[in-house]
């Protein structure tokens, strides 16, 4: 909440000193409170009729009014007032670009994104990834969970997998914080593994064997070596069109999503049904 009040505060202080009228867009950076902001646009951005949509007020009009100089009421509603949910996922192209990274920047470079409502954040979120083209795992997953950080914030989803009869597959770092945290686990072999003899699995041999349902694949650092192997696990996920995140918040929302809601008991409403 203190970091929306900033953001809040920021943006009038940004409109006012540069003297904007009208729908502008502001890229923020924020950690632990702390505000950067990246650019500020004089544009409406994609988020904008979204946003309209689901607070269900006329932004456009409002826009238009302001920048015609004509009186406006300001709008009352905010997000409390809402009894529902509103998410929307980003679609990107990485099946068409050869060689590319599939991992995000800060750049953000998506070719498309769908909006979705739902009546809780669980049923959104599902809606919104099965609308760009993820699937829900049949049986296991690859997890190669990054930093301890982000290990730690896999932990519970892991976990949740687990519970719901999955069998997941890890990389060494991943695998030994699964096992010491009671999570039981296959070890996979990275792709510079070669050498190693133990009888583990090549994480590569199990994608190419259509053995993989899902890849978390979360970068630990920008070394060679991390980078190199990651890259090669993302590239064969994209290319052998098995569902990719590279983001451990998006993951962990996602798995509990498709594990807490089942997709006959997503309702299908038009927007006009939600109050």
């Amino acid at each position: 909440m203190e970091t929306v009040r900033r953001i809040k505060r920021i943006s009038r202080q940004i409109a006012k000193a540069l003297h904007i009228n009208g729908p502008f867009n502001i890229q923020y950076m924020a950690r632990d409170n702390d505000i950067l902001v990246i650019e500020c646009n004089l544009r409406a951005s994609r988020s904008f009729p979204f946003v309209s949509k689901v607070l269900k007020l006329n932004f456009i009009d409002l826009a238009t009014k302001v920048m015609l100089g004509l009186p406006v009421e300001r709008p009352h509603k905010n997000l409390f007032d809402l009894d529902y949910v509103g998410i929307k996922a980003s679609q990107f192209s990485f099946n068409r670009l050869q060689k590319a990274d599939p991992v995000l920047g800060v750049d953000m470079a998506s070719t498309g994104e769908v909006g979705c409502i739902g009546d809780n954040t669980d049923t959104a979120l599902l809606k919104a990834m099965l609308s760009v083209g993820h699937r829900i795992p049949k049986k296991t997953v690859l997890l190669s969970t990054g930093s301890a950080k982000q290990k730690a914030e896999m932990l519970d989803a892991a976990r949740m997998l687990v519970g719901h009869g999955y069998q997941l597959y890890a990389t060494g770092g991943t695998s030994k914080y699964l096992t010491e945290n009671g999570i039981e686990n296959t070890r996979v072999l990275w792709p510079s593994d070669a050498q190693d003899d133990s009888e583990a699995p090549k994480a590569l041999d199990l994608l190419h064997q259509h053995q993989i349902d899902m890849v978390v694949n979360i970068p630990k650092n920008l070394t060679t070596h991390e980078l190199t192997n990651g890259y090669k696990i993302r590239r064969a996920a994209i290319d052998l069109n098995v569902p990719l995140i590279t983001n451990s918040r998006l993951a962990s929302a996602f798995i509990h999503a498709f594990c807490t809601v089942k997709l006959d008991e997503i309702g299908i409403k038009s927007w006009a049904e939600y109050k």
